[in-house]
């Protein structure tokens, strides 16, 4: 990575960050509330708003990471989540009219990807899954190097795959406690602090889901590293033993041995990695 100065914007549901990257480095992040519930133009002037606060003459490029389908080509995105008005937001266009430079967007879990793979835990390796477990589930997935997004930016969506009775995100993100059991996700970490048995129980079999979810993603893509990323990476000590036990069930025993799991200590990893659509496109 050269000395390129590259803005870098992650719009999330009440709030958008953002900074302007170069090389490893982030400058000071800028924030903006977003009126999630206004008008697409009211929105489309939050983003603007934080745009203008960051560009300077020496920027390059601008990224842009956004929770929702991306027609990558055009920069157009589609029901975004959390803001009813942007159905259809051809945000590419508008912003290169604005600032007069390449503009790139993507959805968020390709972003986080991306931010992993140029300045986190996926530096050095040619392929990776960036798996994202929050309340859902999330992934972008690397190849040979580059950002593999699907014909419609929906490469990566393994949590909407057909899973026992429901699909895998049910199981397998943080949601997991409240879909089966009742229960906050939050109480039942506090709880397994305190070793608590019967959290350790759960904890266990979220594991196991989630082990059965990665090999799903082992079987298609076989990455040699998968970065787990999103809040329920906090609790990670808890389920990994049952996680690692459903992988080595594997059939190809190999590449079970041979897989790679990191968890993300990256902060930030939306800015960077939308940064980081400017370096992928170059490639």
């Amino acid at each position: 990575m050269a000395k390129e100065k590259i803005i870098g914007i992650d719009l999330g549901a009440t709030n958008i960050r953002g900074a302007v990257v170069q090389e490893q480095k982030l400058s000071e992040i800028k924030s903006q509330r977003i009126r999630s519930n206004g008008t697409e133009k009211e929105v489309l002037d939050d983003v603007f708003a934080l745009t203008d606060a960051l560009i300077s003459d020496d920027i390059i490029a601008i990224g842009i990471g956004v929770p929702s389908v991306v027609d990558v080509e055009e920069g157009i995105v589609y029901d975004v989540q959390y803001i009813p008005s942007w159905k259809e937001v051809h945000i590419k266009k508008y912003m290169q009219e604005r600032y007069n430079i390449p503009v790139f967007v993507n959805n968020d879990a390709n972003c986080f990807a991306l931010g992993e793979y140029y300045f986190g835990k996926g530096q050095g390796y040619n392929s990776m899954i960036g798996l994202a477990i929050g309340t859902g589930v999330g992934a972008g997935i690397i190849i040979n190097k580059k950002l593999y997004p699907g014909y419609n930016c929906g490469a990566g969506e393994f949590g909407t795959a057909e899973y026992l009775d429901k699909i895998y995100e049910y199981y397998c993100s943080g949601s997991f406690f409240e879909n089966v059991y009742g229960l906050k996700g939050e109480f039942v970490f506090e709880k397994a602090q305190q070793q608590d048995t019967q959290a350790l129980q759960l904890y266990a079999e979220l594991g196991e889901h989630l082990g059965n979810c990665i090999k799903m993603i082992m079987y298609t893509y076989d990455p040699q590293l998968i970065v787990l990323g999103g809040s329920v990476r906090y609790a990670y000590s808890y389920f990994e033993e049952a996680m690692w036990k459903r992988i080595k069930t594997c059939v190809y025993s190999k590449s079970a041995e041979r897989l790679i799991i990191e968890i993300s200590s990256l902060q930030n990893s939306g800015i960077l990695g939308a940064a980081a659509l400017y370096y992928d496109a170059e490639k």
